[in-house]
């Protein structure tokens, strides 16, 4: 066989492989199998998707990230946007590149857009909905994913820190009249990560049984760099365990770090990962 030949070959069979190997470790799943409660009609309605964004979302979903080696541990990931855009690729997809690295199943979670041009949506009302729907998933099915279900959390970026809040602080969130069983299931995450969260619900107060928080910022953030400080006095004074990285610059939507100009912003991924080790998260 001639060099050239082998080497076409040799390639072609390298992008199989890993083309295969990226779909078998990435599933789409739709919250509802007849689409969002009260929108059904709009459940095949095609996203639109750009770039850096997706919008026109009206059948929310999540995408299921697979780690080679699993550790039991789970994550939802709420992208930001400003809820007028969804920021799926650095604020979704490499943040669950980056927790499939470390161990973690990730899901990365596709809401509705309430600040989109006519929007029908509701932030407290169908965003929340959305969120919750997912973590009820996730939890539900959590020995399909092998995963356990008492180490599931949420990471938001920017908005997508807010939709972490519609679900953070709320526990033992179940729905009772209700007769699908999915919904019977608890919506709190376990732990929480917030990444330049918007300002949007967070609580006067943190009760004791919030969810460990980490939280992280860059100082000359004007949008999202006080959350995370008014978060870490409510956890400290409810005394529930909290971790806080205020970097002094960096500004707003560093994402994982790949658009980062300051070498601490490069790495901060590393502290959620000694974050984890430290409190024990990747002990089965």
């Amino acid at each position: 066989m001639k060099p050239g030949i082998k080497f076409c070959l040799c390639l072609f069979f390298y992008i199989f492989c890993h083309q295969g190997f990226s779909q078998e470790n990435e599933t789409k799943i739709y919250l509802w199998e007849n689409g969002a409660p009260g929108f059904e009609n709009r459940k095949n309605e095609p996203e639109q998707a750009q770039d850096w964004w997706v919008r026109n979302i009206h059948n929310p979903s999540i995408t299921a990230y697979f780690p080679e080696k699993p550790n039991g541990m789970a994550v939802l990931i709420c992208p930001g946007g400003g809820h007028e855009n969804l920021v799926f690729n650095s604020e979704g997809k490499d943040a669950a590149v980056y927790l499939n690295s470390i161990g973690i199943t990730a899901f990365v979670l596709k809401y509705r857009l309430a600040r989109t041009k006519d929007s029908p949506y509701k932030l407290e009302t169908h965003v929340k909905q959305d969120a919750e729907r997912a973590m009820r998933i996730i939890r539900s099915r959590a020995a399909e994913f092998k995963i356990d279900a008492n180490r599931i959390g949420a990471m938001g970026f920017s908005a997508g820190g807010e939709v972490v809040a519609l679900i953070a602080y709320n526990s033992n969130n179940v729905l009772k009249n209700t007769t699908d069983e999915i919904d019977k299931t608890d919506s709190q995450p376990n732990f929480q990560i917030l990444i330049y969260p918007g300002p949007l619900f967070i609580p006067k107060e943190i009760k004791a049984d919030a969810p460990p928080a980490f939280l992280l910022a860059a100082n000359d953030d004007s949008c999202c760099s006080a959350p995370i400080i008014e978060l870490l006095n409510g956890y400290r004074k409810a005394n529930v365990p909290v971790e806080m990285h205020l970097y002094s610059k960096g500004g707003h939507a560093f994402n994982m770090g790949k658009r980062a100009k300051t070498n601490s912003l490069k790495t901060w991924p590393q502290r959620l990962a000694d974050w984890f080790e430290d409190n024990n998260y990747f002990v089965k």
